[in-house]
């Protein structure tokens, strides 16, 4: 039987020192939005929605998998091991760990917002929209603030968001994978 390699949590300090020294490679598993919008300088980009199209080149070096907050790379930590073929390290708290390190990142102001912002900013508007309608105009308008209601019970007890993946074809949030 096979062994997978192990993924052992790294500090943001111990991560930064081991990239620098050229010891070890830093990969970002988030999608090229969040990845164009804020990230680590020099990380490669991997987004772990195509981890099994290629393979995590790591030559002799050390990878170090990073997320938003910790929590996709712990819970993917078997597929990230398998996609790199020794053993690997994962940011332990993420981006966000590294950021309340106080070590720098890199920010495009320019680039879209988090899809997970977009969706709350559009069902916010067509709830408030709907209510007001139905104040206003209508009362059937109500029916608006429901339906998104129940968009948002569906995505959330399905994992399928219909909004997300609308606002994900959308001309502003077309950002070209690294």
């Amino acid at each position: 039987m096979t062994t997978l390699p192990n993924l052992a949590p790294i500090a943001p300090a111990d991560a930064k020192a081991m990239v620098e020294s050229g010891e070890a490679i830093l990969v970002d598993i988030r999608e090229p939005m969040e990845h164009a919008r804020e990230r680590i300088a020099g990380a490669r980009l991997a987004p772990l929605s195509k981890l099994g199209e290629t393979q995590v080149a790591a030559n002799e070096r050390m990878v170090i998998f990073h997320c938003q907050s910790g929590n996709r790379t712990a819970g993917n930590a078997g597929r990230l091991a398998a996609s790199c073929g020794i053993d690997a390290y994962v940011l332990a708290g993420g981006l966000n760990a590294w950021k309340e390190a106080g070590l720098p990142t890199a920010v495009d102001e320019n680039a879209p917002l988090d899809l997970m912002r977009q969706v709350q900013i559009a069902t916010g508007a067509l709830v408030v929209i709907g209510a007001a309608l139905a104040a206003a105009v209508s009362p059937w308008f109500v029916l608006l603030a429901g339906g998104v209601g129940a968009g948002l019970v569906f995505a959330g007890t399905t994992g399928f968001c219909g909004m997300a993946r609308l606002l994900a074809k959308m001309p502003w949030n077309k950002v070209a994978a690294a």
